[in-house]
């Protein structure tokens, strides 16, 4: 019923296509392999990349549309993940109806395609936030949520392989830039320093914060603020700005009846061999034993279900909504992306700190959901 619902509009010639592209094998590159290719955007570097790509995207978006339909409890036939289906089926059949890239002015052309496929999928956390709302709101209120295990799973692997597909199109978009910003090679930038990037996310926090309680506590950065290596600041910034947002808002809430003023959230910046890695510290209470486990998981957000309020939400408005509780959960893909990691130790009554890992070698392939 899902699928038959969800093909409406498409072709049994396309489905069958994304059957076959979606049983090849996927190719992973490193950040350094996208480092040291990108470092010299030759015309015939880019016509290379274009040829990988045009092979290599869509069968990365054939396996994600072939999940779509396949999603257990009836979440595929949700409005919300049929809508997000039809975007990566519209992606798929535009990729696959690209002629062979043979010349600069083919690789320009894709070069355009890709970018617009980017926006395409700009929309698609929320939309599949949106999805499984609708599904928690239809689901029986007794479900132990331990056993929608399989659609945790189902989303960190969608989410992991949307942060590849993004990366890839994005690396290759930059590439094009005639005016790179200095030590830049695409989205990677090859000096970056995780102090600078940290000071940029936490204030980006704070305003949020303050905006929402009308004031916010105070963030001290510790580390060599010269202390630099190859990283993509944007996916730092994207995961310090979750860690310290959280951090911000537990430390505000538990002072705000209180005399004391809301003590500092600590970062502390550490270069090793192997990792850089980022602590994020706060006196926010702390997060109970039992709820640690919940904390990365999709299903668990502490913000009220936007449905409640609305029920006839409407799919084009709704990356205007928040609340969803993904901030952490797609942190830990973003770190693991490229070889690193997530951890949370939490003291109940006390604060929590979270331990942010980055590989500093950056020869881990992506993960391949």
């Amino acid at each position: 019923m899902a699928a038959k619902k969800a093909a409406e509009g498409f072709s049994k010639g396309l489905i069958q296509e994304v059957q076959k592209w979606g049983a090849m094998k996927q190719t992973g590159v490193s950040l350094r392999y996208m480092m040291e290719f990108g470092s010299r955007p030759t015309d015939r570097n880019l016509l290379i990349s274009a040829q990988f790509l045009h092979k290599e995207l869509p069968i990365r978006i054939a396996r994600r549309a072939i999940e779509l339909e396949t999603l257990p409890y009836g979440l595929s036939h949700k409005p919300a993940v049929l809508k997000v289906r039809d975007w990566y089926l519209d992606s798929f059949r535009d990729l696959r109806s690209f002629p062979v890239i043979k010349d600069k002015n083919d690789e320009l052309e894709f070069t355009q395609m890709i970018k617009m496929i980017k926006v395409r999928h700009n929309n698609v956390v929320p939309m599949m936030a949106l999805g499984v709302q609708q599904l928690k709101k239809d689901l029986d209120p007794k479900i132990d949520y331990e056993d929608l295990d399989e659609i945790h799973q189902f989303l960190d692997r969608f989410y992991m392989s949307r942060i590849g597909i993004r990366m890839l199109i994005g690396q290759h978009v930059a590439l094009h830039d005639p005016n790179p910003p200095r030590d830049c090679v695409g989205y990677i930038h090859t000096k970056m320093s995780p102090v600078e990037v940290a000071r940029w996310g936490s204030e980006d926090a704070r305003s949020i914060c303050s905006r929402e309680y009308g004031s916010a506590p105070d963030v001290n950065i510790y580390g060599d603020p010269n202390f630099n290596f190859p990283y993509v600041p944007t996916h730092l910034h994207l995961m310090v700005f979750e860690l310290v947002k959280n951090s911000l808002r537990a430390a505000q809430e538990r002072f705000m009846e209180s005399d004391r003023v809301a003590p500092p959230i600590r970062i502390i910046v550490a270069d090793g061999l192997e990792d850089v890695t980022i602590k994020v510290s706060d006196e926010g209470g702390g997060i109970r034993r039992s709820g640690l486990p919940k904390i990365f998981t999709y299903l668990y957000s502490t913000a009220r279900n936007p449905l409640d309020e609305q029920s006839d939400i409407d799919l084009e408005t709704v990356t205007t909504m928040a609340g969803y509780g993904y901030g952490l959960p797609i942190s830990r893909l973003y770190a693991r992306y490229f070889g690193g990691d997530l951890q949370m130790i939490s003291m109940e009554g006390y604060g929590t700190d979270a331990y942010l890992h980055l590989s500093r070698l950056g020869d881990s392939q992506e993960p391949l959901p």
